[in-house]
């Protein structure tokens, strides 16, 4: 037995991490400090967006998004079957509706084409908004879905959760970094221990908006501003107003200087999950069981590597066998009794639930050892040739 657990994902955390902490929880400020309007700066100077606005986590960034685009009772909002739930869930928190259209079953992301189609077919007015996602961290071409979003009105969030750094070139073959604000009205990330910056729980919403980035700072914190411009009244330094209803999803000083620490090494951390999913793809090319997706996409950010194998479920029990904790990515979400609940049955989406029936996530990570990689390897290589 090995004497340490491979997972499919795990945070890395270095002294300087540490150090950073540390030096906060001394500090005069635990939380709305300083630390956050750093941490929201350099995020979206890296990012190249205009503005940037931390919150709790990416779920509440994903429902606050979705209030300050506008959505109202009734209003459908298109996302992808092939995510985790809080895509879907975020609008229906706000009291709107959720539709799937199908993915691309070669890159895995929302297909356009289908999500065309279906405005195409339905009544003006029907849908108000879209959320592509980056999945596994390849990149949706943004550029495509804001076309066909402004033909329809619509607005378009960019969920970005696995894709901080991941990029694409635009139809003038420009690059454009996911969650730049050029094309989607707003973008989210998460901070999440497995992402690529780990702040324990974080998430973070970008956008180019200033109207909407106003909104999003009210919405993070129960709906008060103290911003003296926006009062209808002022008794003193002491007053502020509660404008609307608003949430308490604001990040900590404590989280951010740890995401702060994490996103000075971003591009080294992205340099390494590309090494790690090329020495998977390579090593395992011969193996005609094993299909890998999107390996020619320069910009893709691998937060994870997802196969399709139709010997799925032996192979993740074979791994887990020998302590590596492959994971699956995902239960489509109109699958889970709660959506069958609302309408939705198996055989809606057919690309999503092929890919579920074999899909499986091998262990990524930048602190994986040259040693568990390569033991991974061979335990994979064993299963398919003894």
């Amino acid at each position: 037995m090995r004497n340490r657990a491979i997972p499919y994902g795990r945070q890395h955390i270095t002294q300087e991490d540490i150090d950073a902490v540390v030096s906060t929880l001394k500090s005069d400020f635990l939380t709305q400090g300083p630390k956050v309007d750093e941490f929201e700066h350099k995020f979206a100077q890296y990012i190249g967006s205009k503005y940037a606005v931390a919150v709790a986590n990416g779920t509440a960034a994903l429902h606050i998004s979705v209030l300050a685009l506008g959505i109202g009772k009734g209003k459908k909002v298109i996302t992808t079957p092939l995510t985790f739930v809080a895509s879907a869930n975020a609008v229906l928190y706000t009291g709107g509706e959720v539709d799937f259209c199908d993915i691309n079953p070669e890159t895995l992301l929302l297909d356009v084409d289908l999500v065309r189609q279906k405005l195409a077919s339905s009544p003006k007015g029907t849908y108000c908004g879209i959320i592509p996602v980056d999945f596994a961290g390849a990149p949706v071409q943004m550029d495509e879905f804001r076309s066909l979003a402004d033909e329809y009105g619509l607005w378009v969030l960019e969920d970005s959760c696995h894709a901080p750094g991941g990029f694409f070139y635009d139809s003038k073959s420009e690059k454009q970094k996911c969650g730049n604000g050029n094309f989607a009205d707003t973008a989210i990330f998460s901070f999440h221990p497995v992402k690529h910056i780990a702040c324990g729980e974080g998430g973070m919403i970008t956008t180019n908006d200033y109207k909407v980035y106003k909104r999003l700072l009210k919405l993070r914190t129960h709906g008060i501003t103290k911003n003296a411009d926006e009062l209808e009244k002022n008794d003193g330094p002491w007053y502020y107003e509660m404008q609307s209803l608003g949430y308490n999803y604001r990040l900590d000083d404590i989280s951010c200087s740890l995401g702060i620490s994490q996103l000075n090494r971003a591009d080294e951390s992205l340099k390494e999950r590309k090494r790690i999913a090329k020495k998977y793809q390579e090593s395992l090319k011969g193996i005609q069981e094993i299909k890998f997706f999107n390996t020619e996409i320069e910009g893709h950010a691998y937060h994870l590597l997802v196969i399709e194998t139709l010997n799925r479920r032996a192979l993740y029990d074979h791994l887990r066998e020998h302590q590596i904790y492959a994971q699956i990515h995902y239960i489509p979400v109109h699958l889970q009794p709660y959506y069958k609940s609302l309408g939705f049955e198996k055989g809606n989406y057919p690309n999503a639930e092929a890919h579920y029936d074999n899909c499986l996530s091998l262990p990524i990570f930048p602190s994986i050892t040259e040693e568990e990689l390569e033991y991974t390897i061979q335990i994979i290589k064993n299963f398919f040739h003894g």
